[in-house]
């Protein structure tokens, strides 16, 4: 996604597009590693070193809020954020303690209201081992 891309993309959702928002966007648009705060900060804090852990969880606050990226937690005191531009499913591995996405078909994803419930989220998860740990 290019600079352009990324400010429209801000402004379309009315965020402001400072300097620091359009880095972390795109950050999390470049490394679809589920990063947390943690993850972020060490990547940018070297290329914008005024950049603090505040601004990042503001920053990632404003962008969930604007249903822009997504807050992931797998586990209860693991956070990370993802952005994507499609439903998708979480699989967490037991071992290394990778996320991948799964874009697997499923109904549950398209469901819009479930047993009289309106359905806003969906948060599925999935956990074992990765195909990676199952080789070894």
């Amino acid at each position: 996604m290019k600079q352009a891309d990324i400010m429209k993309t801000l402004e379309d959702n009315g965020i402001q597009a400072s300097y620091q928002r359009m880095k972390i966007f795109e950050y999390l648009v470049k490394n679809r590693t589920h990063p947390t705060v943690e993850d972020i900060y060490r990547y940018l804090s070297s290329r914008i070193p005024t950049l603090s852990k505040t601004t990042i969880y503001n920053t990632l606050k404003v962008f969930v809020d604007k249903k822009i990226i997504s807050q992931v937690t797998v586990e209860e005191k693991e956070v990370r954020y993802d952005f994507s531009e499609g439903a998708h499913l979480h699989f967490k591995c037991k071992k290394c303690g990778e996320l991948y996405d799964i874009f697997h078909k499923c109904s549950l994803l398209d469901e819009k209201e479930i047993d009289g419930h309106s359905v806003d989220e969906h948060h599925l998860y999935l956990k074992g081992l990765c195909k990676n740990c199952r080789k070894n």
